[in-house]
């Protein structure tokens, strides 16, 4: 039994953080210990919604309940995705440190959220430089968009070769395995979405359609999918397969039921068994 401690926003209508992470883990077997960082009614891409956010003390003192049950050292994983701000950011570092401190072989896995192509930054000031100074030094695993992998690494990536340039910059802030989604180098055909797994100097590309649809919450069910992966096999390259097929056969639902919201529940078979797999490339 996997445990993972989640630390994600929340939605109470839709898929997006927690709510896009938790049940796609639990579909496959893993134990997960949900650590809300807001509570909203639904995600803020509607332009209205309704709720609070949590300060990092919140989210310190929810954890402090959960080491009081003594079970810090059975945690295997960290997952951390959209940081509200740089408050709750040191909670979850510092919680890291905590569980790491119970099990020194935990892994943590931070989806680097700050921007996008198209959007740019959308993030509170301070996070993009907390992104690149605390919390990416401190994860064993980052899964930055490829917008962010050229934040990160400061450059512009197109050729491939420029891109692994880029992820070995990223790596040397800390990091060892880094998952670049939405890759579009210059060899990435028009209908096609490239993703890229990368673990000492090695890189495993998978190549999908490119759908027509566009939702919230796909990177975050990719991060938790590709980290549930990686605990259980240890490669990234099986991890990076399994992942991105279960993603495209939800997107693929999610497109053909005309759906603003990802299907994480109605599509779940492509979360344990994808109607789709992908050939998986060393680059």
């Amino acid at each position: 039994m996997l445990n993972v401690l989640s630390i994600q926003s929340h939605v109470a209508y839709g898929h997006v953080g927690n709510a896009a992470a938790v049940f796609p883990l639990q579909r496959l077997g893993v134990e997960v210990w949900p650590v809300h960082t807001v509570q909203f009614s639904n995600h803020t891409g509607y332009g209205k919604w309704t709720g609070r956010v949590f300060d990092g003390q919140a989210v310190e003192e929810i954890v402090d309940g959960i080491a009081d049950r003594g079970v810090l050292g059975g945690c295997d994983a960290v997952l951390s995705g959209y940081l509200g701000s740089a408050d709750i950011g040191h909670a979850v570092v510092h919680t890291v440190a905590r569980v790491r401190a119970a099990n020194p072989a935990v892994v943590y896995a931070c989806d680097p959220v700050i921007g996008d192509v198209g959007r740019g930054v959308f993030v509170r000031p301070g996070i993009e430089e907390f992104m690149r100074e605390v919390a990416v030094p401190a994860a064993d695993v980052v899964t930055p968009n490829h917008f962010e992998l050229d934040l990160l690494s400061g450059t512009t990536t197109r050729s491939l070769d420029s891109v692994k340039d880029a992820v070995a910059a990223v790596q040397a802030l800390g990091p060892r395995v880094v998952l670049t989604t939405s890759l579009d180098a210059d060899d990435t055909p028009p209908d096609a979405v490239d993703l890229l797994a990368s673990e000492g100097g090695r890189h495993y590309r998978v190549r999908t359609p490119k759908l027509g649809v566009t939702v919230n919450g796909a990177g975050d069910a990719i991060a938790a999918l590709f980290l549930a992966h990686l605990l259980r096999t240890s490669s990234p390259a099986e991890a990076l397969g399994a992942a991105a097929a279960s993603v495209y056969g939800l997107l693929a639902r999610t497109e053909a039921a005309g759906s603003r919201e990802i299907l994480v529940v109605a599509g779940q078979e492509e979360i344990v068994s994808p109607t789709h797999a992908f050939p998986v490339e060393e680059v």
